[in-house]
């Protein structure tokens, strides 16, 4: 019989959604969970629990180090990759962007002068009279500074675009140091393929070698994840379309930063635990190791 408001209810009456109603996250209070952490109690839901020795922890008290016995840096949630894990995971992101707009700015503000002292070239002169400059004559700079010149808006916006997109998620996934070093050797490679293959007068300057490095480890690390590639191989096939069916794209840059990427990309999320800085920054060290050797084999062709 069913019993009426007015009546006495024990506890032996209560209805069964009510007997088994779960606490909530502390962290997020829309989601039930049945987990709590073994230092404080505290509900915590997947998201939010870190995998300690015994049982699962909250973040709190995984960065304070509370109970362990050691520093908190120790006890320091870490991505798949092993970096550590931060408050604002686009951090480096949005700085490199920043970077790339404020040198752009430059470019249009001191104009091709500017440029020209900085764009990649083998070797050339960039007037009639003027002397010869490039990577040939000892301006391995060029290597580098090319990954933050732009030719267009157009230019830009598509990079800006596409490394807020891909190197967000990546940055969070990788952690920030792994992430640089993957930016850096990507973009890097990518220089090096352009040096080595490309028309010594012909200038190249751009992001997209490292952004293409930044798809490569994407399309790694989401086979890592078994997640549906096809999104990421859609657009990665795109890309490429643009960059092949497109005059003017320094296909090189693309191509080297892309095959760096991978190479640096696979370290990076399938280096076993037990020496995985060593593998990962061995790695890096390879492909900076690869450009060095590609920068000095076309140098000793030009001079």
């Amino acid at each position: 019989m069913d019993q009426a408001p007015g009546s006495p209810q024990g506890p032996q009456n209560q209805g069964p959604s009510e007997a088994r109603e779960l606490p909530v996250c502390y962290r997020h209070p829309d989601r039930e969970t049945g987990i709590r952490c073994t230092r404080c109690e505290r509900p915590i839901c997947p998201e939010c629990m870190v995998d300690a020795s015994v049982g699962f922890q909250c973040p709190e008290c995984v960065r304070t180090g509370s109970g362990t016995g050691h520093a908190p840096a120790a006890s320091r949630p870490r991505t798949l990759a092993g970096g550590a894990v931060t408050a604002d995971p686009r951090l480096l992101t949005k700085i490199l962007i920043g970077v790339n707009l404020g040198v752009f700015l430059l470019q249009m503000s001191l104009g091709d002068t500017f440029t020209n002292h900085f764009e990649l070239v083998g070797r050339a002169s960039f007037s009639i009279s003027g002397p010869l400059e490039g990577v040939a004559e000892g301006q391995w700079y060029r290597l580098l500074t090319a990954m933050f010149l732009h030719g267009s808006y157009i230019h830009i916006l598509f990079n800006m675009l596409s490394l807020w997109w891909i190197g967000g998620p990546l940055e969070s996934a990788l952690g920030r140091a792994r992430y640089l070093a993957l930016y850096f050797v990507s973009g890097l490679a990518g220089s090096a393929l352009t040096y080595l293959i490309a028309a010594p007068n012909l200038p190249s300057l751009g992001a997209s070698g490292a952004i293409f490095g930044l798809f490569g480890a994407t399309a790694v690390l989401m086979r890592r994840l078994r997640y549906d590639m096809r999104p990421v191989i859609a657009l990665l096939v795109i890309n490429l379309i643009f960059t092949f069916g497109w005059s003017n794209i320094a296909w090189q840059a693309h191509i080297g930063g892309l095959v760096g990427g991978v190479v640096v990309g696979y370290a990076m999320v399938h280096a076993p635990r037990e020496r995985r800085a060593l593998v990962q920054y061995g790695v890096c060290a390879l492909v900076l190791a690869a450009v060095v050797v590609m920068t000095l084999l076309r140098t000793a062709q030009l001079t």
